[in-house]
């Protein structure tokens, strides 16, 4: 049976309650089914699931031991996404919503695909961007930046069939004149959307 958001609770105080909670998913096997994934919402809380339909989520692990990764705060990057979004001329909220969808501001995450760091490059991206160390924040930042506003340019200011390119690739969105069928990178884009009103509302 799928275990869905078993535990939805604050980030904060909550480390020991993490730890005992990845203890108790390992052994008691539900791990041999193929892993525990978690992420944390942009409300600062935890969701843990052996099915992971939501794209946030990361393998936490497959055995014993405990994830390494940290979730942080978008606001402990605060003046890196603010100073490197102007200098490219975009709104630091549109980059705050992408780094919260796409690792939930842990700057150690990885993807089941590869992509590493807080706005999860992929390896050849950032070998084209000069990110020698993806796994810095503030490289990492500016790399994926970098390449949102590359994106633009490549597709004339449409921010959409930009995000849609940063999740699936700009070659699949050229192939498909638009948004690739993909449920995952619709979603992908309605999210960051979505975070970015949120953001700007705040």
């Amino acid at each position: 049976m799928p275990i869905t958001h078993l535990f939805r609770w604050s980030v904060s105080g909550i480390q020991l309650f993490v730890t005992c909670a990845l203890l108790v998913f390992c052994n008691s096997g539900v791990t041999s089914a193929g892993g525990i994934y978690s992420f944390v919402d942009e409300c600062g809380v935890w969701h843990f699931s052996n099915v992971p339909t939501d794209p946030r989520y990361g393998l936490v692990s497959r055995s014993k031991h405990i994830s390494p990764y940290v979730p942080r705060n978008c606001a402990e990057f605060g003046k890196i996404i603010s100073e490197t979004a102007i200098r490219y001329d975009l709104d630091p909220d549109l980059i705050r919503a992408i780094i919260q969808i796409e690792s939930g501001g842990i700057p150690d995450a990885r993807s089941p695909k590869g992509a590493i760091g807080l706005m999860q490059l992929m390896p050849e991206t950032s070998s084209n961007l000069a990110v020698s160390n993806p796994l810095d924040p503030r490289a990492n930042i500016q790399g994926g930046t970098k390449y949102l506003s590359r994106l633009l340019e490549r597709f004339r200011g449409n921010l959409v069939l930009s995000l849609a390119a940063y999740n699936a690739g700009p070659g699949k969105v050229e192939r498909y004149k638009g948004i690739p069928p993909y449920p995952e990178t619709r979603r992908y884009v309605r999210k960051v959307l979505k975070q970015w009103q949120r953001y700007r509302s705040d």
